[in-house]
Formats: structure tokens, C-alpha cells, sequence
């Protein structure tokens, strides 16, 4: 069994190819069903966290540029980051037609990279149930470091409160061993967890909501 923490190892072998990246990214290999979603995506930035044209965006996770692609000509910038650069590979080919888009490989960890006070609005989605829960704080940590004042983040999650939520985390409880857990499985928040590492990295005006299976959260840096 590999180790769990290891993003960038397990996320490279999962995007050797093309349709494997696809398919982990967005549970599909066809790349029109996958870039479907990122519309949903879309609407929930925009009735959470807001988005601007003048806005300059940081996408923590980024993979194969599933959210990207759409939100590229909406904003002044979009940078996808990703600890995997063979997820980055595919995400630059996708993107190469918007100039104002760019990608940067980070550790997995934290987003040493990107400057500090350098975004407007940072977003990680379908990220976070990859994560331990030490790294989803970390990563809240850094989106504060590297957003300007008034700056937005959100994320997202599977809900354990949710009975959707519940039902996922039973049915990978039940078919796993504790040696056979894959390193990228996904694991579940509560609205709680996540409002609780806004508010300790120093966000102002922290909100949750419920969809379904998801719980958002955002805020904003004072």
C-alpha cells in the first residue's frame, strides 16, 4: 500500500494517459461529459464566492483543466495548480489557446510557488476528499497567504451529515480493507471541519451550505 500523503506519486501514476487522467479527475474518459461539469462548478462560484472579470484566480487541484477551460475567458487570469506535472501536461494542452491562462506544479503541500497577496479569488473543488485533513488546513492557510485583502476562497467536499454523504463513506468502509485502501480514496468533511479551518486561517464572513452530497465553504480575507 502506498502512502497517502505521497500526492504527487499517486496522482502521477493516476495520469500516465490522457483518458486515465480524465477519468480520475472527472469519473469519466469522455472529455465533453467531464467538461459538463465544470458549468456546475461555474454556478456554484458565482452564487457562493462570486466571481469578476477583473478578478485573478487560483485553482488549487487543478488536474486536467476541467474548471479552467471555462473559467479562463471570464477572468483577468486563471493559474491551475497541481503537485501532479503529468496532470499538468494535459491541462496546458487544453488550455494553450487562453493567454492568460498558466499552470504551476506545486509540492502537494502548500502553494510556495505562488506570491503572496498575488489573488483575488482562490477555489479548490473535488480536491479536498483527496486530502488529509491536516493538508485541507494547509491549504486554507496558503489560499489566505496568497490572496489580496478582500480576497475570496471556497472549496467543497463530501458531506458526512448527508445521507449520500454517510452512504459513500459505509460503502468504502466496507469494501476495503484497511491494506487495501487506494491512496487517492476519497474521504468525507462535515460543514463544521470546514468552517472551523476558515475561521482559524483568519477568514472573515465564513459561510457553509449543503447541496446533496457537497458541503461549500467560503470566506473572505479581511
Amino acid at each position: 500500500m502506498g502512502n497517502r500523503s505521497d500526492y504527487k506519486g499517486t496522482w502521477n501514476a493516476l495520469a500516465q494517459t490522457r483518458p486515465d487522467a480524465f477519468l480520475y479527475v472527472g469519473g469519466s474518459t469522455d472529455e465533453a461529459a467531464v467538461d459538463a461539469t465544470a458549468n456546475d462548478t461555474l454556478r456554484y462560484l458565482q452564487a457562493t464566492a462570486g466571481l469578476r472579470a477583473e478578478d485573478d484566480v487560483l485553482e488549487i487541484g487543478c488536474g486536467v483543466g476541467r474548471v479552467g477551460l471555462i473559467l479562463s475567458p471570464l477572468v483577468r487570469s486563471w493559474t491551475g495548480c497541481d503537485c501532479s506535472s503529468q496532470m499538468l501536461k494535459h491541462a496546458a494542452d487544453r488550455l494553450a489557446v487562453f493567454p492568460t491562462a498558466r499552470t504551476v506544479e506545486i509540492s502537494g503541500h502548500d502553494l510556495q510557488p505562488i506570491a503572496h497577496a498575488s489573488m483575488d479569488l482562490v477555489y479548490s473543488t473535488v480536491v479536498f476528499m483527496h486530502l488529509d485533513e491536516w493538508d485541507r488546513y494547509n491549504y486554507v492557510r496558503e489560499a489566505f497567504r496568497v490572496l489580496r485583502s478582500g480576497g475570496r476562497f471556497w472549496c467543497d467536499n463530501i458531506n458526512l451529515l448527508t445521507d449520500p454523504g454517510w452512504e459513500l463513506f459505509e460503502t468504502h468502509r466496507r469494501a476495503f480493507t484497511p491494506e487495501q485502501r487506494p491512496t487517492h480514496i476519497a474521504k468525507c468533511s462535515t460543514p463544521q471541519e470546514l468552517e472551523t479551518y476558515l475561521q482559524r486561517a483568519g477568514f472573515a464572513e465564513v459561510k457553509t451550505r449543503t447541496r446533496h452530497l457537497w458541503v461549500d465553504a467560503w470566506g473572505v480575507k479581511p
